[in-house]
């Protein structure tokens, strides 16, 4: 994000308050630029990359410009929604982040009751690169099955005529590593519906935990716990299309 812009807009659309709670918020003396009070919040200012060291409000670094990428180490437990009840992923971040505009969003979903790598941003032309069919990207997860390997899974998936449930079309071809006789490495270039989960329905066996470890060639890291999050860089967006 470059140019100029309102003070006041800018707080606004990083989920400060409304216009006039910015306003005044700066009145009051919340808000520090380049070192000094700013108390007119209709003033336009240069935005520059280091925002978060010019800005300050309430004694606080800026929150992030738009152009926001994440990475959250998704819980068990928490939905991939805005709307629904039970805990939500957008609960581990800052509550004035749901009034961020442009709004943050996943990048695809994992249900419920599956953990690892989730993506999360503002910039609605980078998540629709990400999860277009015409990238190829692929996701890899770790299942713990109920029942053991049969041993012809891996040939079935990757052949490309393996059919879900209700579907019309068949999946695409997909990877399978066995790990262990109850668990295995699945990577997949599609997104749809509980799609791992399903696969191994179609071959009779049942997920019973689904953990998503990588997303083309951006890894979550080790040091990354369940419910953290941190800003992707550039090399780590150039990685996901790696």
């Amino acid at each position: 994000m470059s140019g100029s812009i309102r003070l006041d807009r800018l707080l606004a659309n990083l989920g400060y308050g409304s216009r006039s709670e910015v306003q005044e918020l700066a009145r009051r003396g919340g808000v520090l630029l380049d070192g000094v009070t700013t108390t007119d919040a209709s003033k336009r200012i240069s935005l520059t990359p280091d925002m978060s060291q010019r800005l300050s409000v309430d004694e606080e670094p800026l929150d992030p410009l738009p152009g926001l990428v994440l990475m959250l180490h998704k819980p068990l437990g928490m939905t991939c929604s805005h709307k629904e009840a039970g805990p939500l992923v957008y609960d581990v971040f800052p509550p004035r982040w749901r009034r961020r505009e442009p709004a943050l969003s996943t990048v695809g979903r994992l249900d419920k009751e599956s953990s690892g790598l989730l993506l999360l941003t503002d910039d609605g032309a980078l998540l629709h690169k990400i999860i277009s069919p015409k990238q190829h990207i692929a996701k890899h997860y770790v299942a713990t099955l109920a029942r053991p390997l049969r041993g012809d899974e891996g040939a079935l998936f990757a052949a490309g005529t393996l059919m879900l449930e209700g579907e019309t079309r068949p999946l695409a071809p997909a990877a399978l590593e066995v790990l262990s006789p109850l668990s295995a490495r699945v990577s997949v270039t599609e997104g749809r519906y509980h799609q791992v989960r399903r696969m191994f329905a179609a071959v009779g066996n049942h997920v019973e935990a689904l953990h998503r470890e990588r997303v083309g060639g951006l890894s979550l890291p080790n040091d990354l716990s369940a419910g953290e999050y941190r800003p992707l860089t550039p090399a780590d967006i150039a990685a996901i299309f790696s």
